[in-house]
This record gives C-alpha cells, structure tokens and sequence, in this order.
C-alpha cells in the first residue's frame, strides 16, 4: 500500500525535473546565441585558448533570431505531427479490419451456440413426464 505514493511521488518529481531542465535550455537558448566556430584548415590546438567574444550578461537575442527560434519549434512540431497523423492514417486499416474481425468472429460464434442449444432440444430424447395426481395440485 505503501509503494504506490511512492511511485507517484517519484514519477511526479522527475517530470517536474524533466519539465524543468527544458524550460531552462530553451531559456538558455534566448539569452545565449551559439559561438561561432572557426573555420580554419587546421584543428584549434587545446593549449591556446579562445578569447573572450561578449560578456553572457550583456548578450541578447535578436527580434529575428528569436523569430527563427520559434519557426523552428513550430517547423518540427508540425513535421512530428504529420508523421503521427501518416503512421495514424496507415494503421487505421488495419485496426479497422481487426475489429470487423473481432465483431464477425463474435456473431459467428453466437450463430453457433444458438444453433448447437437448438439442434440439441430437438435431438434429445423426451423424457417419460411423470403424471401429478390432481388432489397434489390443490
């Protein structure tokens, strides 16, 4: 019995971690724009480090860079949706022949024990009927 609030404490606070660390990425993502890359012929050497390009307290988004975040998102949410709605649309086919299936299979066998008790009433022999005397009925 005890488990059992457990496990929804536990589910509930990992969901609220999880919720957490993406909301803080994605505020991450506004605030800091990524660092450019040098694109140079040869490999940066580990020992020489990278100057400071901009403070990150003093770094901002742009009105077009947060519009493209945000095109972004909506691009993806819009793609993952229609591959949802593509594998929905390809199996439902098939779903829908299981349950004819399913809903035949149960009438077919209801045929079957109506005629099976049927046959077996006629088949039975009659039974000798044991005669009430009238002075029992009254």
């Amino acid at each position: 019995m005890m488990r059992r609030p457990q496990q929804n404490h536990r589910l509930q606070d990992q969901q609220s971690r999880v919720f957490y660390e993406l909301s803080a990425l994605l505020l991450n993502l506004l605030r800091l724009p990524p660092k450019p890359m040098p694109f140079t012929e040869q490999s940066p050497s580990p020992t020489r480090p990278h100057p400071p390009t901009t403070s990150m307290a003093t770094t901002k988004i742009s009105p077009a860079g947060f519009a493209w975040l945000m095109l972004g998102i909506s691009v993806s949410l819009m793609l993952c949706g229609s591959v949802t709605f593509f594998i929905g649309f390809m199996l439902m086919p098939w779903v829908l022949g299981l349950v004819m299936v399913f809903y035949v299979a149960g009438i077919v066998s209801m045929v079957s024990m109506l005629g099976r008790s049927i046959l077996c009433y006629a088949m039975a022999s009659p039974s000798p009927r044991k005669e009430i005397p009238a002075w029992k009925l009254l």
